[in-house]
């Protein structure tokens, strides 16, 4: 069921690229619906987000009035309450320490270059909610805008049976959101980039979502902010002679449960493991109420390596870039330090990849698709405008400038070197 390649052996390497990256390749008739839908709302606005409501969710209704959102909130369960409100504190005592500092920078000539942190105008969170309920995806994405200072936080959520989930409503109530609209799949996303009636336009939209929802954001930016293009997700563990094989089949499972084309991988140099991992999983899959999409996802991603070589696992590791890491080893440290490519690394066998997607107080939101070779899980700093003021003394001008119009008469900018010239005092 589970794919499986030993990098033992010198052609390795082309059989893992070609397994990695046919992930990453667009689906074209999808691309095609998507743009479709955003032109359609663009130029149509609430008559077609209520269209696409109906034809893919059976929802008529845009913005859920407050009795419908309290009443749905009043029939949660205290449990999941007091669970949410977890989560809430410890994310919030997390992601406080990112607070951001200005640079305010003054040289001997007197020039004042100062660099300043603004939050962002208005902010719209994407949480999926067709197939299941996430309330700590809001939480993820509410609460770093909510400490950058974000003035309009607006939340699109998906309905199931034509209702939102309690748990997001709670989240939401939990961070002050009030802005609210029962809508999901690209039609909210081109609702939320290009504004319609109902939905004002934001200048950034985060959260993930399925692949209608990706290809709309990836089509959107430019015109709004994105925080990536969220593929789906992924972990990669490794594993030694004293890992647990059943807690490292729960773990891959735990991932491939999120969708069919979720990605897991265990890679070790002890074969035995991988051997007592396979067996696990068709021991503890079968139990799953979403038993048809992990196994659905690790028939078409599921793969297990093996490797001789510490040396070897830190550059496919790294080749691949997860978004999720486990180091479930006795030495974590001997690869963690050579790591950097991974969304977030999990050390020791006791920090599960799941708990980190709920109230360990790191976000869950991370790069997929080795976008973590360039780019970083969701934090505080996404929620910022960084501005550079620069304030130029008499001296300062006079000093720089003959080095400016230099450089700007090389590049063949006469006009900017003619704007320093006429600001400089001529003996």
């Amino acid at each position: 069921m589970i794919k499986y390649i030993n990098c033992n052996r010198k052609n390795y390497l082309p059989t893992l690229n070609n397994l990695l990256f046919k992930r990453h390749k667009l689906d074209q008739k999808i691309l095609k619906i998507v743009e479709k839908i955003i032109r359609d709302i663009k130029k149509n606005g609430d008559k077609a987000l209520i269209n696409y409501e109906k034809k893919f969710s059976k929802n008529s209704t845009i913005k859920p009035n407050k009795k419908t959102i309290n009443k749905s909130i009043l029939s949660l369960d205290s449990k999941i309450k007091k669970a949410i409100d977890f989560s809430y504190n410890r994310i919030l005592k997390f992601h406080s320490n990112q607070k951001v500092k200005n640079i305010n920078y003054k040289d001997h000539l007197k020039n004042i270059i100062n660099y300043k942190f603004v939050p962002l105008d208005s902010v719209g969170i994407y949480v999926p909610g067709g197939n299941a309920s996430f309330p700590s995806t809001l939480l993820m994405n509410a609460i770093p805008a909510i400490i950058s200072g974000v003035k309009r936080i607006v939340l699109v959520n998906a309905t199931k049976d034509g209702k939102q989930s309690p748990g997001v409503l709670y989240a939401a109530k939990k961070c002050g959101i009030k802005e609210i609209y029962s809508v999901g799949g690209a039609q909210a996303i081109a609702a939320l980039a290009h504004g319609t009636n109902k939905i004002k336009k934001v200048d950034k939209i985060v959260g993930p979502g399925n692949i209608y929802v990706s290809y709309a954001k990836k089509k959107v930016f430019g015109e709004v902010g994105i925080d990536m293009i969220a593929g789906p997700s992924e972990i990669t563990v490794v594993g030694d002679k004293n890992s647990n094989p059943k807690w490292i089949a729960a773990d891959l499972i735990a991932q491939a449960e999120h969708d069919i084309n979720s990605q897991c991988i265990l890679i070790s140099k002890d074969f035995k493991l991988i051997k007592n991992v396979k067996r696990f999983i068709k021991e503890q899959i079968n139990i799953l109420p979403r038993k048809k999409i992990a196994k659905e996802s690790l028939k078409k991603n599921g793969l297990f390596i093996h490797s001789n070589s510490d040396k070897k696992i830190i550059e496919i590791i790294n080749l691949i870039a997860p978004e999720h890491l486990e180091l479930n080893l006795k030495n974590n440290n001997k690869i963690a330090k050579k790591i950097k490519n991974a969304g977030s690394i999990c050390l020791g066998k006791y920090s599960a990849m799941a708990a980190t997607d709920y109230n360990v107080g790191s976000n869950h939101v991370l790069p997929t698709n080795s976008s973590a070779k360039f780019s970083s899980g969701l934090s505080v700093y996404d929620f910022y405008k960084r501005i550079s003021v620069i304030n130029l003394s008499k001296k300062g001008i006079e000093t720089i400038g003959e080095q400016v119009i230099k450089l700007a008469n090389y590049e063949g900018l006469v006009g900017h070197a003619r704007s320093v010239e006429v600001r400089i005092r001529r003996k």
